[in-house]
């Protein structure tokens, strides 16, 4: 998306925000699968859901200004809601399990 986005000539600044929040939620997601703690694998999943949410709103704003058809991108804002669902839960049941220590 964002190479093609590049080459249409887009706002850069466009660009480079959506490549970094959608590189920054596998980097997130690699820390918190190396956490030291549980506390640690919350904090980075968090992190991780703030920056799906910014995919999503970046993807939809791309959408929108119809510069990739927003039926191509579909699947990209799906993804992003079934990443922060699992994450979701993932952190959800982790606070649970603290919360019962």
């Amino acid at each position: 998306m964002g190479e093609e986005l590049d080459r249409q000539g887009r706002f850069r600044r466009v660009v480079e925000q959506v490549v970094a929040c959608g590189t920054s939620v596998g980097a997130n997601a690699f820390e918190a699968d190396e956490a030291l703690s549980s506390a640690d694998f919350c904090k980075a999943l968090g992190i991780v859901l703030r920056e799906l949410a910014e995919t999503r709103f970046w993807v939809r704003f791309i959408g929108r200004r119809g510069w990739i058809k927003e039926a191509r991108l579909a699947g990209v804002v799906a993804e992003c809601g079934e990443l922060r669902a699992i994450c979701g839960a993932m952190v959800a049941r982790t606070r649970r399990r603290i919360a019962k220590k």
